[in-house]
């Protein structure tokens, strides 16, 4: 960075990388929890349909668990699963000793209710970090069980940064799932944040003011180059697929920030993909680990 704090050479954070590395460390704390409870920490996942897409998630979840010597359950149900049939399973779940954390793949087919069967999860084992329950601890600072991107977003921040006490953030974008928790949990690192979204009132200047963005309001590249403060740190976690270029079948992703705008301007940004993308599934099974360890009355492991 050049005097007067004005990026010369901003640099992609590799949260590919980064994932690998939580992933490894989580691996190497396994054996410990066995040798402690005499058990392996488990994670049981529920795909009901077929969307190709969530299939696709389900089975590199079940890879990177098994890789990280944790139990696998796989429940597969078909899409005319009745609200009852589902809410069930996961219910027995609950009460299944073996399983530390529950996750329904998102989204359910046809009439079902997500929020009633996110909220049918123990949330000591919620490790998606959805349930009601969970969301309300995060708010209050007490033990929760947090979303995995934003968590992974917190980490990569931090990796950048190291304190944040005291820096300016505005996270763009309001969702259960990212906006919401991202601000709780920069709060809970002694930020002062910005919650901003698609209707704010001159988003670009209140953007410009910050440290850290946080961008996750799901549109292709709308924070553009010169909102950006000089040297700020950007966490991009929208993926959009562009319309295809002439003669292409697919067009190419993006994230929510203009990239190639950006790098004229921030310290560090996330690229898409590559970037916050892999630290979901790290998270997941830290969530896990950490769930187990709970439920275990153990002290949750160092470095994850």
């Amino acid at each position: 960075m050049s005097e007067g704090g004005v990026a010369t050479g901003a640099q992609l954070i590799d949260g590919k990388a980064f994932a690998a590395e939580l992933r490894e460390r989580i691996r190497q704390a396994v054996p410990k929890f066995h040798e402690q409870t005499g058990r392996t920490p488990g994670l049981a996942v529920v795909l009901v349909g077929e969307d190709p897409a969530s299939q696709v998630y389900v089975a590199s979840k079940h890879k990177a668990t098994v890789a990280a010597g944790m139990e696998s359950f796989e429940h597969r149900l078909p899409a005319d699963t009745s609200q009852e049939e589902l809410i069930a399973l996961v219910r027995s779940l609950n009460e299944d000793d073996s399983v530390d954390g529950i996750l329904v793949q998102l989204p359910l087919p046809g009439d079902l209710d997500e929020k009633a069967v996110v909220m049918a999860i123990d949330p000591d084992k919620d490790v998606d970090g959805l349930h009601v329950i969970n969301a309300g601890r995060l708010a209050n600072g007490e033990e929760a069980l947090t979303p995995c991107t934003p968590l992974g977003s917190l980490m990569l921040l931090k990796d950048q940064l190291g304190d944040l006490s005291g820096l300016n953030a505005v996270v763009v974008g309001r969702s259960i799932l990212v906006g919401k928790p991202m601000a709780q949990l920069l709060l809970a690192e002694n930020c002062t944040v910005t919650m901003a979204h698609s209707r704010t009132r001159d988003l670009p200047n209140v953007v410009r003011g910050a440290d850290i963005v946080v961008a996750a309001v799901g549109r292709a590249e709308i924070v553009k180059g010169d909102w950006l403060k000089e040297g700020a740190v950007v966490i991009d976690v929208g993926i959009n697929r562009l319309a295809p270029e002439p003669g292409k079948e697919r067009g190419r992703l993006v994230g929510d920030v203009a990239t190639s705008e950006a790098m004229g301007h921030v310290r560090a940004i996330t690229p898409v993909p590559g970037g916050v993308g892999p630290m979901t599934i790290a998270v997941l099974l830290r969530n896990t680990l950490v769930a187990a360890s709970r439920r275990a009355g153990l002290a949750e492991p160092e470095g994850i």
